[in-house]
């Protein structure tokens, strides 16, 4: 990436370094968001991974990421790539307080003593030029392994590298990211009329990902190709972003782990302190509506064979 987009925004992240790690503020209390309403419980896990946040872009649900890090507890907090938008402010620079305040956040959690781990992306592929360093606390790495509380070891990458439209016609895939942008304008349009009639939340873009042929022949690929690429590193598993589908499951003795997105199915993957493996959609537990996440059949399954 052009050094002008890069400056601005490392030189943000550093600023936003300064404010939260010597301001001195006290963190604000964990709450419901509504007044009157009981304060939910801390999420309290030993490993959390998150993906494709896309600070920088109208899309990016800020505010739910902020509820999200204000109940999480944890160890070890991976961001699994497109946490910053590059691409999007590279066109138009677009960064409200909101998005501030998430980078602040995770500065935060890092100077508590959390593990913070930034594994970049196609989107915010500039920060691969700072490998092996850290800002903040936060550790800059290409990719790592993750060892399980089991003792399974899970390979963590964004998965950009193994997206056969990203390597071979990046030019489409650029393509692609101003038509998902133009979809996620007219999903918030589309909402926007539900909610006034009473309907719930739903999303144009996953029904359009999960019923196009070629769009389901495309996150398949992409799948046995990761879970290809984790058998030849002889690793029990892999954790990637990157199609903004959230997923457990195994794929031939491989257990692929998806994290989602934070643009439109508000979604963590998590690691209880047993080593099972949970997806966490938060949209429920900020209406009060969800309980402690459990682990998925495919992650007891593997639970039990790994001993």
């Amino acid at each position: 990436m052009r050094p002008w987009i890069t400056t601005p925004l490392m030189r943000a992240w550093q600023a936003g370094f300064n404010r939260s790690g010597h301001s001195g503020a006290p963190e604000p209390p964990v709450s419901s968001g509504e007044a009157g309403a009981p304060a939910r419980a801390a999420l309290k896990v030993r490993t959390a991974w998150i993906s494709d946040v896309h600070l920088g872009t109208p899309g990016c649900q800020a505010d739910a990421l902020l509820d999200f890090l204000r109940h999480l507890e944890c160890e070890t907090l991976y961001l699994v790539g497109d946490i910053i938008d590059g691409w999007q402010l590279r066109r138009h620079w677009y960064w409200p307080q909101a998005h501030n305040d998430v980078v602040q956040k995770l500065l935060r959690h890092a100077r508590k003593g959390t593990r913070v781990v930034f594994v970049p992306g196609n989107h915010d592929e500039f920060a691969r030029h700072f490998l092996d360093q850290a800002f903040g606390g936060i550790e800059v790495r290409d990719e790592c392994i993750h060892a399980l509380a089991d003792g399974r070891r899970l390979w963590v990458t964004h998965g950009d590298l193994y997206d056969g439209v990203i390597q071979c016609a990046r030019w489409l895939a650029l393509v692609g990211d101003t038509l998902y942008e133009f979809t996620l304008k007219l999903n918030r349009h589309l909402n926007s009329l539900r909610a006034r009639l009473g309907l719930p939340y739903w999303s144009l873009s996953k029904y359009l990902k999960l019923k196009v042929k070629r769009a389901v022949s495309y996150v398949a690929d992409f799948e046995q190709a990761l879970a290809r690429e984790a058998r030849r590193r002889e690793v029990d598993g892999v954790v990637c972003g990157h199609i903004h589908h959230a997923e457990i499951r195994d794929i031939g003795g491989v257990l692929y782990c998806n994290d989602g997105d934070w643009v439109e199915s508000l979604t963590a993957l998590v690691e209880h302190p047993d080593g099972s493996l949970a997806i966490v959609e938060w949209g429920p537990h900020m209406a009060g509506l969800a309980t402690r996440p459990q682990p998925t059949a495919v992650d007891a399954c593997a639970t039990s064979s790994a001993g």
